[in-house]
Protein backbone atom coordinates (compact mmCIF):
# COMPACT_ATOMS: atom_id res chain seq x y z
CA UNK A 1 0.00 0.00 0.00
CA UNK A 2 1.49 3.40 -0.89
CA UNK A 3 2.02 5.84 1.95
CA UNK A 4 3.02 9.51 1.92
CA UNK A 5 6.66 10.48 2.11
CA UNK A 6 7.39 10.98 5.81
CA UNK A 7 8.30 14.49 6.88
CA UNK A 8 10.82 14.24 9.70
CA UNK A 9 10.10 15.77 13.12
CA UNK A 10 10.64 19.49 13.19
CA UNK A 11 10.80 19.81 9.40
CA UNK A 12 8.65 22.09 7.30
CA UNK A 13 8.38 19.65 4.39
CA UNK A 14 4.84 18.43 3.84
CA UNK A 15 4.10 14.74 3.32
CA UNK A 16 1.13 14.49 0.93
CA UNK A 17 -1.41 11.69 0.85
CA UNK A 18 -3.84 11.47 -2.08
CA UNK A 19 -6.19 8.49 -2.06
CA UNK A 20 -7.10 8.95 -5.73
CA UNK A 21 -3.84 7.13 -6.48
CA UNK A 22 -5.04 3.88 -4.86
CA UNK A 23 -7.94 1.49 -5.36
CA UNK A 24 -11.13 2.24 -3.34
CA UNK A 25 -10.82 -0.86 -1.08
CA UNK A 26 -7.41 0.40 0.15
CA UNK A 27 -8.36 4.01 0.86
CA UNK A 28 -9.86 3.61 4.33
CA UNK A 29 -6.78 1.80 5.67
CA UNK A 30 -4.46 4.31 4.00
CA UNK A 31 -6.18 7.27 5.66
CA UNK A 32 -6.19 5.59 9.08
CA UNK A 33 -2.52 4.61 8.81
CA UNK A 34 -1.44 8.15 7.85
CA UNK A 35 -3.35 9.79 10.70
CA UNK A 36 -2.33 7.25 13.35
CA UNK A 37 1.35 7.39 12.41
CA UNK A 38 1.71 11.13 11.86
CA UNK A 39 -0.97 13.04 13.74
CA UNK A 40 -3.53 11.42 16.05
CA UNK A 41 -4.97 8.01 16.88
CA UNK A 42 -8.70 8.14 16.18
CA UNK A 43 -11.54 5.90 15.03
CA UNK A 44 -12.79 6.84 11.56
CA UNK A 45 -16.34 6.33 10.27
CA UNK A 46 -16.79 7.19 6.60
CA UNK A 47 -20.26 8.21 5.40
CA UNK A 48 -21.23 6.61 2.11
CA UNK A 49 -20.10 3.64 0.05
CA UNK A 50 -16.48 2.49 -0.13
CA UNK A 51 -16.04 3.52 -3.76
CA UNK A 52 -16.79 7.15 -2.89
CA UNK A 53 -14.27 7.47 -0.05
CA UNK A 54 -11.59 10.01 -0.88
CA UNK A 55 -9.14 12.36 0.84
CA UNK A 56 -6.12 14.53 0.20
CA UNK A 57 -3.99 15.36 3.25
CA UNK A 58 -0.82 17.28 3.92
CA UNK A 59 1.14 16.40 7.05
CA UNK A 60 4.02 18.55 8.30
CA UNK A 61 5.49 20.28 11.34
CA UNK A 62 7.10 23.43 12.65
CA UNK A 63 9.20 22.67 15.72
CA UNK A 64 7.04 20.63 18.12
CA UNK A 65 3.81 21.75 16.40
CA UNK A 66 2.30 19.23 13.98
CA UNK A 67 0.19 20.46 11.08
CA UNK A 68 -2.47 18.61 9.07
CA UNK A 69 -4.48 19.97 6.14
CA UNK A 70 -7.30 17.79 4.83
CA UNK A 71 -9.98 17.75 2.16
CA UNK A 72 -12.23 14.76 1.71
CA UNK A 73 -15.58 13.05 1.68
CA UNK A 74 -18.00 13.12 4.68
CA UNK A 75 -16.60 11.44 7.78
CA UNK A 76 -16.85 11.27 11.58
CA UNK A 77 -13.67 11.10 13.68
CA UNK A 78 -13.81 9.87 17.27
CA UNK A 79 -11.24 9.71 20.05
CA UNK A 80 -12.54 6.91 22.25
CA UNK A 81 -12.01 6.53 25.98
CA UNK A 82 -9.52 3.74 25.32
CA UNK A 83 -7.48 5.80 22.86
CA UNK A 84 -7.53 8.85 25.15
CA UNK A 85 -6.24 6.78 28.09
CA UNK A 86 -3.33 5.55 25.97
CA UNK A 87 -2.13 9.06 25.11
CA UNK A 88 1.43 9.42 26.44
CA UNK A 89 2.05 12.80 24.77
CA UNK A 90 -0.84 15.07 25.89
CA UNK A 91 -1.69 17.68 23.30
CA UNK A 92 -4.14 20.43 22.45
CA UNK A 93 -5.68 20.54 18.97
CA UNK A 94 -6.54 23.77 17.18
CA UNK A 95 -8.98 23.24 14.30
CA UNK A 96 -9.62 25.74 11.48
CA UNK A 97 -12.80 25.27 9.45
CA UNK A 98 -12.06 26.45 5.90
CA UNK A 99 -15.41 25.74 4.21
CA UNK A 100 -18.48 23.76 5.22
CA UNK A 101 -19.24 22.89 8.84
CA UNK A 102 -17.97 20.56 11.53
CA UNK A 103 -19.73 19.46 14.73
CA UNK A 104 -17.22 19.07 17.57
CA UNK A 105 -17.98 17.42 20.90
CA UNK A 106 -15.96 17.04 24.12
CA UNK A 107 -16.70 17.03 27.88
CA UNK A 108 -20.44 16.70 27.20
CA UNK A 109 -20.51 19.88 25.09
CA UNK A 110 -21.07 20.28 21.34
CA UNK A 111 -20.67 23.16 18.91
CA UNK A 112 -21.09 23.68 15.19
CA UNK A 113 -17.96 25.24 13.66
CA UNK A 114 -18.55 27.29 10.51
CA UNK A 115 -16.22 28.70 7.84
CA UNK A 116 -13.53 31.00 9.19
CA UNK A 117 -13.95 29.72 12.76
CA UNK A 118 -11.58 28.02 15.19
CA UNK A 119 -12.16 25.28 17.74
CA UNK A 120 -9.97 23.84 20.51
CA UNK A 121 -10.06 20.34 22.03
CA UNK A 122 -7.76 18.02 24.01
CA UNK A 123 -6.15 14.68 23.20
CA UNK A 124 -6.48 13.19 26.69
CA UNK A 125 -10.31 13.07 26.79
CA UNK A 126 -12.78 11.55 24.30
CA UNK A 127 -13.89 13.83 21.49
CA UNK A 128 -15.69 13.66 18.16
CA UNK A 129 -15.60 15.64 14.91
CA UNK A 130 -18.39 15.18 12.38
CA UNK A 131 -18.00 16.52 8.84
CA UNK A 132 -21.45 15.96 7.37
CA UNK A 133 -20.94 17.54 3.93
CA UNK A 134 -17.23 16.79 3.55
CA UNK A 135 -13.87 17.86 4.97
CA UNK A 136 -12.09 21.15 4.29
CA UNK A 137 -10.12 21.59 7.48
CA UNK A 138 -6.76 22.54 8.96
CA UNK A 139 -5.53 21.26 12.31
CA UNK A 140 -2.53 21.91 14.52
CA UNK A 141 -1.39 19.64 17.33
CA UNK A 142 0.41 21.53 20.12
CA UNK A 143 2.08 19.71 23.05
CA UNK A 144 0.01 20.41 26.16
CA UNK A 145 3.11 21.31 28.16
CA UNK A 146 4.20 23.84 25.55
CA UNK A 147 0.88 25.67 25.77
CA UNK A 148 1.05 25.67 29.60
CA UNK A 149 -2.58 26.65 30.22
CA UNK A 150 -4.40 25.61 33.41
CA UNK A 151 -6.64 22.57 33.05
CA UNK A 152 -9.74 24.50 34.17
CA UNK A 153 -9.20 27.06 31.40
CA UNK A 154 -8.84 24.45 28.66
CA UNK A 155 -11.92 22.59 29.85
CA UNK A 156 -13.90 25.82 29.75
CA UNK A 157 -13.12 26.47 26.06
CA UNK A 158 -13.04 23.02 24.45
CA UNK A 159 -15.79 22.37 21.88
CA UNK A 160 -16.49 26.11 21.69
CA UNK A 161 -16.44 27.90 18.33
CA UNK A 162 -14.30 31.04 18.04
CA UNK A 163 -15.88 32.86 15.11
CA UNK A 164 -14.83 35.76 12.86
CA UNK A 165 -16.69 38.20 15.12
CA UNK A 166 -13.88 37.69 17.65
CA UNK A 167 -11.01 39.89 16.34
CA UNK A 168 -8.32 37.78 18.05
CA UNK A 169 -9.75 34.60 16.54
CA UNK A 170 -9.98 36.29 13.15
CA UNK A 171 -6.28 37.23 13.30
CA UNK A 172 -5.35 33.72 14.47
CA UNK A 173 -7.32 32.10 11.64
CA UNK A 174 -5.37 34.09 9.03
CA UNK A 175 -2.03 33.43 10.72
CA UNK A 176 -2.48 29.68 11.25
CA UNK A 177 -3.97 29.21 7.77
CA UNK A 178 -0.83 30.68 6.23
CA UNK A 179 1.43 28.69 8.55
CA UNK A 180 -0.33 25.45 7.59
CA UNK A 181 -0.21 26.24 3.87
CA UNK A 182 3.36 27.50 3.52
CA UNK A 183 6.28 25.07 3.40
CA UNK A 184 8.48 28.14 2.97
CA UNK A 185 7.44 29.40 6.41
CA UNK A 186 7.69 26.01 8.14
CA UNK A 187 10.94 24.99 6.49
CA UNK A 188 12.79 28.31 6.49
CA UNK A 189 15.72 29.23 8.68
CA UNK A 190 13.39 31.10 11.05
CA UNK A 191 10.88 28.26 11.48
CA UNK A 192 11.83 27.53 15.11
CA UNK A 193 11.33 31.22 15.93
CA UNK A 194 7.67 30.87 14.89
CA UNK A 195 6.89 28.36 17.64
CA UNK A 196 6.75 30.86 20.51
CA UNK A 197 4.52 33.48 18.79
CA UNK A 198 2.26 30.68 17.53
CA UNK A 199 1.75 29.36 21.05
CA UNK A 200 1.23 32.85 22.47
CA UNK A 201 -1.35 33.67 19.78
CA UNK A 202 -3.30 30.51 20.59
CA UNK A 203 -3.13 31.46 24.28
CA UNK A 204 -4.51 34.91 23.38
CA UNK A 205 -7.42 33.30 21.51
CA UNK A 206 -8.30 31.19 24.56
CA UNK A 207 -8.07 34.17 26.95
CA UNK A 208 -10.18 36.30 24.59
CA UNK A 209 -13.09 33.93 25.19
CA UNK A 210 -13.32 35.37 28.71
CA UNK A 211 -13.04 39.00 27.62
CA UNK A 212 -9.38 39.05 28.62
CA UNK A 213 -10.16 37.81 32.14
CA UNK A 214 -9.84 34.15 33.08
CA UNK A 215 -12.58 32.57 35.23
CA UNK A 216 -12.59 33.66 38.85
CA UNK A 217 -10.24 36.60 38.31
CA UNK A 218 -10.91 40.31 38.69
CA UNK A 219 -10.28 42.52 35.69
CA UNK A 220 -7.17 44.55 36.51
CA UNK A 221 -5.18 46.50 33.88
CA UNK A 222 -1.89 44.61 34.33
CA UNK A 223 -0.91 43.80 30.72
CA UNK A 224 2.33 45.85 30.72
CA UNK A 225 3.45 44.26 34.00
CA UNK A 226 2.65 40.82 32.61
CA UNK A 227 4.87 41.49 29.60
CA UNK A 228 7.71 42.70 31.84
CA UNK A 229 7.43 39.60 33.99
CA UNK A 230 7.51 37.15 31.08
CA UNK A 231 10.49 38.97 29.56
CA UNK A 232 12.30 38.79 32.90
CA UNK A 233 11.64 35.05 33.05
CA UNK A 234 12.99 34.55 29.52
CA UNK A 235 16.12 36.51 30.43
CA UNK A 236 16.73 34.30 33.49
CA UNK A 237 15.62 30.90 32.20
CA UNK A 238 19.13 29.49 32.61
CA UNK A 239 19.16 30.31 36.34
CA UNK A 240 18.24 27.14 38.29
CA UNK A 241 17.24 29.38 41.21
CA UNK A 242 14.52 31.13 39.21
CA UNK A 243 11.40 30.99 41.36
CA UNK A 244 8.22 32.89 42.20
CA UNK A 245 9.66 34.84 45.20
CA UNK A 246 12.66 36.00 43.15
CA UNK A 247 10.48 37.06 40.20
CA UNK A 248 8.04 38.87 42.48
CA UNK A 249 10.85 40.68 44.32
CA UNK A 250 12.39 41.83 41.04
CA UNK A 251 9.10 43.57 40.20
CA UNK A 252 8.28 44.90 43.64
CA UNK A 253 5.13 42.83 44.06
CA UNK A 254 3.98 39.98 46.28
CA UNK A 255 4.09 36.38 45.18
CA UNK A 256 0.31 36.28 45.35
CA UNK A 257 0.03 39.29 43.04
CA UNK A 258 2.56 37.70 40.67
CA UNK A 259 0.33 34.64 40.28
CA UNK A 260 -2.72 36.88 39.79
CA UNK A 261 -1.05 38.84 37.00
CA UNK A 262 0.16 35.72 35.18
CA UNK A 263 -3.18 33.94 35.60
CA UNK A 264 -4.91 36.78 33.77
CA UNK A 265 -2.74 35.96 30.75
CA UNK A 266 -3.50 32.25 31.09
CA UNK A 267 0.02 31.45 32.33
CA UNK A 268 0.76 28.74 34.87
CA UNK A 269 4.20 29.84 36.14
CA UNK A 270 5.83 26.44 36.67
CA UNK A 271 4.50 25.02 33.41
CA UNK A 272 5.52 28.15 31.48
CA UNK A 273 9.10 28.11 32.78
CA UNK A 274 9.47 24.37 32.15
CA UNK A 275 8.04 24.63 28.62
CA UNK A 276 10.39 27.46 27.64
CA UNK A 277 13.41 25.76 29.18
CA UNK A 278 12.61 22.58 27.27
CA UNK A 279 12.27 24.56 24.06
CA UNK A 280 15.75 26.00 24.56
CA UNK A 281 17.18 22.56 25.27
CA UNK A 282 15.47 21.21 22.17
CA UNK A 283 16.98 24.00 20.08
CA UNK A 284 20.50 23.42 21.44
CA UNK A 285 20.35 19.65 21.01
CA UNK A 286 19.52 20.11 17.33
CA UNK A 287 22.08 22.89 16.85
CA UNK A 288 25.87 22.90 16.34
CA UNK A 289 26.58 22.25 20.04
CA UNK A 290 24.23 19.27 20.18
CA UNK A 291 26.90 16.68 19.42
CA UNK A 292 29.78 18.48 21.18
CA UNK A 293 28.15 18.87 24.60
CA UNK A 294 26.54 16.14 26.69
CA UNK A 295 22.78 15.99 27.01
CA UNK A 296 23.04 16.42 30.79
CA UNK A 297 25.15 19.57 30.46
CA UNK A 298 22.66 21.15 28.05
CA UNK A 299 19.88 20.34 30.50
CA UNK A 300 21.85 21.92 33.36
CA UNK A 301 22.49 25.05 31.28
CA UNK A 302 18.73 25.62 31.19
CA UNK A 303 17.94 24.89 34.81
CA UNK A 304 17.44 21.10 34.79
CA UNK A 305 19.85 20.00 37.52
CA UNK A 306 18.57 16.40 37.52
CA UNK A 307 19.35 14.59 34.24
CA UNK A 308 16.68 11.93 34.77
CA UNK A 309 13.99 14.54 35.44
CA UNK A 310 15.11 16.45 32.35
CA UNK A 311 14.88 13.37 30.13
CA UNK A 312 11.38 12.51 31.40
CA UNK A 313 10.13 16.09 31.02
CA UNK A 314 11.54 16.33 27.48
CA UNK A 315 9.91 13.07 26.37
CA UNK A 316 6.61 14.06 27.98
CA UNK A 317 6.61 17.36 26.08
CA UNK A 318 7.81 16.17 22.67
CA UNK A 319 7.12 12.44 22.55
CA UNK A 320 10.82 11.65 21.96
CA UNK A 321 13.84 11.34 24.25
CA UNK A 322 16.56 14.03 24.22
CA UNK A 323 19.05 11.46 22.90
CA UNK A 324 16.80 10.37 20.04
CA UNK A 325 16.08 14.01 19.15
CA UNK A 326 19.81 14.82 19.10
CA UNK A 327 20.61 11.73 17.04
CA UNK A 328 18.04 12.71 14.40
CA UNK A 329 19.92 15.98 13.85
CA UNK A 330 23.44 14.65 14.40
CA UNK A 331 23.55 11.06 13.08
CA UNK A 332 26.65 9.12 13.94
CA UNK A 333 29.14 8.74 11.04
CA UNK A 334 28.96 5.36 9.28
CA UNK A 335 31.47 2.71 10.36
CA UNK A 336 34.22 2.07 7.86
Amino acid sequence: MPVPDRAGPGTGRTAVLDTSAVAPPEREDLIRHALWESFSRIDIQHHGPEERIGARMGLGAVGPLKVCSARGTPVTLRRTERLARGDHAPAVFLGLQVTGTNVVGQYGRQCRVGPGSLVVFESTAPYSLSFEQGVDYLSLRIPRETLALPERVLRAVTATAFGPANPTARLAFTYFSQLAASEELRGGSGAEALVHPSVELLRAVVVSQFGGVLPGRAKVPEAPLSLRITQYIRDHLADPGLCAPRIAAAHGISVRHLYTVLARSGISLGDWIRAHRLAECRRELAGPQGRVRTIASIGRTWGFVDATHFSKAFKSAYGISPRAWRDQHHPAPPHR
